[in-house]
């Protein structure tokens, strides 16, 4: 089946290596297709409101909307000749521009629900020339409010082509499995590796409890997630493998963790070598991977990706 992702860039050199991530992905990913989006900067209210009364404002309202669609066919036509000479054929790349119309984000996800793509692809930090279109609080604004749609954050430069699935058997995060799933099946040579963190007493309770009471509580947690990650684990190998992948492509590790969940993935990410991060938006109830986990973890990123899978 093919898959489409959509990237969404402006003229900052954040969007540059996320187009350069978009073409690291096609190696990974068989049968994978692009479109790069950009949303021109608005125009002045001022003058919109003055075409409304002036046939003079109105001339000049139309050659500013030209002028914002040159400049936008002009840098997509850029990264899609980055694209290219990284390998990915011409007829596997659209271009699209528009006219910014409800705001970045909105303007983004109806793109992207609307062209039914598989995944959304953006720097995670940016700013235009002409625009602030990615300073996080778009990339926030998509993570938040994409129901349907993963989206994925680039920040820096992406060398490794490794992939590292944080999972807490969650329902979010067998849906992450299943999209990571979809996306890299049919490749025979990926490596993919699950990675739990063991939950802690106050993970779930903030009572401080006497120490005996205490130890009895944190034995009953670990049991407890052990059950849950053996049965999480033995249905996220089956999709895998329904998927075409085997066995031998994947590996699992659980680690405890002195610090927060999130810089423990991001250590285990970075020690691992790993390029690619791939987790649920959300995770069981207020527990370990709960949006606080997913926020941070965008949010520390480095020389790496994020794909959150709502």
């Amino acid at each position: 089946m093919k898959k489409k992702i959509l990237v969404a860039v402006d003229d900052s050199s954040h969007s540059r290596q996320a187009v350069d991530y978009a073409a690291r992905m096609k190696a990974l990913i068989p049968g994978l297709g692009f479109t790069l989006l950009h949303i021109q900067p608005p125009v002045s209210q001022f003058l919109l409101d003055e075409a409304k009364l002036s046939g003079r404002a109105q001339a000049e309202l139309n050659r500013a909307a030209a002028r914002n669609d040159e400049a936008a066919r002009g840098m997509l036509t850029k990264y899609k000749d980055l694209m290219v000479r990284a390998g990915v054929l011409d007829a596997e790349i659209d271009l699209l521009t528009l006219p910014r119309h409800l705001g970045l984000a909105k303007d983004i996800l109806d793109q992207a629900e609307g062209g039914l793509f598989d995944a959304v692809l953006l720097g995670r930090r940016g700013i235009s020339s002409m625009q602030q279109m990615f300073l996080g609080s778009v990339s926030a604004h998509l993570i938040e409010n994409s129901a349907v749609i993963p989206v994925w954050l680039v920040d820096g430069a992406v060398s490794s082509k490794q992939v590292l699935a944080a999972v807490d058997g969650s329902e979010s995060a067998l849906r992450a499995v299943d999209h990571l799933a979809f996306m890299l099946s049919g490749n025979p040579e990926v490596r993919i590796r699950f990675f739990h963190v063991a939950p802690r007493l106050k993970d779930f309770c903030e009572i401080d409890f006497a120490q005996k009471p205490a130890e009895g509580l944190a034995a009953l947690i670990a049991q407890g997630d052990k059950r849950c990650m053996d049965d999480f684990f033995s249905a996220a190998l089956a999709k895998l493998q329904s998927a075409g992948l085997q066995e031998k492509q994947i590996e699992t590790r659980t680690a405890a963790t002195l610090l927060s969940v999130g810089e423990t993935i991001l250590s285990a990410a970075r020690e691992g070598g790993f390029g690619t991060l791939v987790m649920g938006r959300r995770g069981m109830n207020k527990s370990f991977f709960g949006g606080k986990v997913s926020y941070h973890v965008s949010q520390k990123l480095s020389d790496a990706a994020l794909w959150l899978v709502p």
